[in-house]
């Protein structure tokens, strides 16, 4: 595959706004938006992006990277991404099924076997539960739906007490993701696959079945079908110690002010460590130059700089809302991960707006998009000229404040043509 010519790690501002049909003076309301949460001590540092049209209007860093140190934000500062890592492992399934590997209603057992037996849970605790047998098998389309019948650690419920146990940390797990479906196969689904929307681990089971077609370890497939080939220099699953300078500290909320605190600092965090588990569901480390290129790549029908990554219908087919019968998530979903539930759908690995009224959001319907745990975002529309947000910050979980939701209100609401 050719590689996309590298390039700086900073983002340019390509274009002033009313060139790509955007009101400047409306456009501000996103540097007064999160300005305001910096100032009012909410969240440590930001960066803010907007492109329209192929070309960036707005690009702003805000406070401190690295509040212990005294570091300013830097436009090249590197992020925990977390899920805003199952976008780009979605991508890198779907380039297997263009070349007809696998079709979407494959039971993951055609690749997994362990998987084939697995039970559904049918009641009690962790330590003592009954079992039943699926009412059909899971297949690759729930993986990437979210359908599977898999949780998270984090899911109060007896199976997610029993990933505890075995040490289903997602992102945070040691071993590799085979050691993982090894754990796995001995605790019951949640759910039937196909019955609820739940957010948890399927991506790392997306990440598993681009090592088993491929033949390759999930992060060398991702860098030489993706990362490399789109000239994200400063995507991967760690960094290196000549990178810890650019690298952002995480926090939590706290009481007191400032309202947060250090949670994992840049220096001693395992991303700068060795990794061996590589999770398609929260693993990555980005940067904003990195995923404008990605989210550019899409924008543009799976092209980029020329090199050609994914079909332009492979793209619409995994934005189109794959729910049963054109349901929303609010029918469906058992937890919320990184999305709202009324009127919006989700596709193979991006949730989309499907009712602007329902969701009482400003928007446009085709308008797709994630996030992550420490309340990173983006969202790309091609029925918006192909507008672009990404939103970078460190403060973990993403529900603690509605910055997403507020951003979107200054975007759209800034648009003019």
């Amino acid at each position: 595959m050719a590689i996309a010519e590298r390039r700086q790690t900073a983002v340019e501002v390509e274009a002033e706004p009313e060139e790509v049909g955007i009101s400047s003076a409306r456009l501000r309301n996103v540097e007064r938006l999160v300005q305001r949460y910096i100032d009012e001590q909410k969240l440590p540092g930001a960066i803010s992006l907007v492109a329209r049209r192929d070309r960036v209007v707005h690009f702003e860093t805000y406070g401190s990277m690295d509040d212990a140190r005294g570091k300013a934000m830097r436009a090249d500062a590197i992020f925990r991404f977390y899920s805003m890592t199952k976008p780009i492992a979605s991508v890198g399934l779907m380039m297997l099924y263009e070349q007809g590997l696998f079709q979407l209603d494959d039971p993951a057992s055609k690749f997994i076997p362990q998987l084939k037996d697995q039970k559904v849970f049918a009641g009690g605790t962790a330590d003592q539960y009954a079992v039943r047998e699926p009412a059909r098998e899971m297949t690759i389309r729930d993986l990437l739906m979210h359908t599977s019948g898999l949780v998270a650690r984090d899911t109060d419920s007896p199976i997610g007490e029993l990933y505890r146990r075995a040490g289903l940390k997602g992102s945070e797990s040691s071993g590799t993701l085979a050691d993982m479906i090894g754990k796995l196969r001995h605790i019951p689904l949640q759910c039937d696959p196909g019955s609820r929307w739940i957010y948890g681990i399927s991506t790392d089971l997306v990440g598993y079945l681009c090592e088993v077609i491929s033949g390759q370890k999930f992060d060398r497939y991702l860098q030489e079908q993706i990362l490399g080939p789109l000239g994200m220099v400063d995507t991967a699953f760690g960094l290196p110690a000549e990178k810890v300078e650019r690298f952002a500290a995480n926090y939590a909320p706290c009481n007191g002010m400032p309202r947060y605190e250090l949670v994992d600092d840049p220096e001693t965090s395992s991303y700068t460590r060795e990794r061996t588990y590589f999770s398609g569901a929260g693993g990555l480390v980005s940067t904003a130059a990195d995923y404008l290129r990605f989210c550019r790549m899409l924008a543009n029908d799976g092209e980029l700089d020329g090199v050609r990554i994914i079909g332009p219908r492979t793209i619409r087919l995994m934005t189109l809302n794959h729910l049963p019968d054109g349901q929303d998530l609010a029918t469906m979903a058992q937890n919320g991960g990184e999305t709202q539930r009324e009127g919006h759908g989700f596709g193979l690995g991006f949730a989309m707006l499907l009712d602007p009224a329902r969701a009482q959001l400003i928007g446009t319907p085709g308008e797709y998009y994630w996030g992550g745990a420490a309340s990173t975002a983006f969202f790309v529309n091609p029925n918006e000229d192909g507008l672009i947000m990404i939103f970078l910050t460190q403060l973990r979980p993403s529900s603690t404040y509605p910055i997403r939701r507020e951003l979107r209100a200054t975007i759209y609401s800034a648009l003019v043509d």
